[in-house]
This record gives structure tokens, sequence and C-alpha cells, in this order.
């Protein structure tokens, strides 16, 4: 028995404080992907009155993190980076959804855009996973 990726993307979600804390939302996961989603609130500005690129970058991260753990294969960010398009302000939603676009044995690429609730491209993600080769959700079968 293995665990779906949605299945995954719930777990890691469910042990992450700061989901919670930003009111970040899982929304869906696939086999190498997940979409997410997070309102950007008044306590998440920067002193320019916009949304504070750490969690911009945070969003993205975090769809990366539970498309690279999908397959249930236990999987860290080796490096990643973000370009920001456009600044987010109060009230707007973010959605990131994060795809694996190439991969070779113990490594992953995976693009992750974050559009807002209008669907205009607010950042533009690159990460680059590491699996750890251990699965993410152990089965009583499993050592």
């Amino acid at each position: 028995m293995d665990a779906s990726p949605l299945e995954i993307a719930r777990y890691l979600n469910e042990r992450e404080t700061t989901s919670r804390v930003w009111d970040l939302k899982l929304v869906d996961a696939g086999p190498g992907w997940a979409t997410v989603r997070m309102p950007a609130k008044h306590d998440m500005l920067n002193g320019h009155g916009m949304l504070h690129g750490a969690l911009i970058f945070a969003v993205a991260d975090t769809a990366f993190a539970y498309a690279c753990n999908s397959r249930n294969l236990a999987s860290v960010a080796f490096q990643a980076s973000v370009v920001f398009l456009a600044p987010v302000m109060e009230g707007d939603v973010l959605e990131a959804h994060a795809e694996e676009t190439a991969g070779q044995g113990r490594s992953s690429v995976y693009a992750v855009t974050v559009i807002n609730q209008r669907g205009e491209a607010v950042a533009a993600f690159q990460g680059i996973s590491r699996t750890r080769g251990e699965p993410v959700i152990k089965f009583n079968n499993e050592d």
C-alpha cells in the first residue's frame, strides 16, 4: 500500500505550524505537482505596504515541497530561487502551482508559478529537490 500524492501533501501540511499561522491552504496535489493558496494579510506586509517577499517565496516553496514529496520519497530543497514580477497587496489571494519539469536520479527540478486572484503572475520560482532515500509516510510493513 502506498499513499496518494494528496494524502502525502495533507500529511505534510498537518505538521506545518507555519501553514496554520499564514492561513496557507493545500488546494490539490498529484504526481509531481501541487497547488496551494494563501491570503495576503495586514500582518504580512513590508514597510512599503506590500506583501513581504519572504512570504511570496514561502507560498511557492510550500507548493514545491508538496510536489517534490508527492511520490512518497522524502525530498528536501537543494536549491531555490524566485523572481518577483508584481507587487502583492493586502487582500490579494495568492495561488502557487508547482510542477516537476525534469528529474534524474535523486534530483528533480520544479517550476512554480504564483498568481493572484485575478490570474496575474506575481512570481516565478524554480526549485531543485534532492530525495533523501526514505518514504514520507511509512506503513506498518515498512522498516
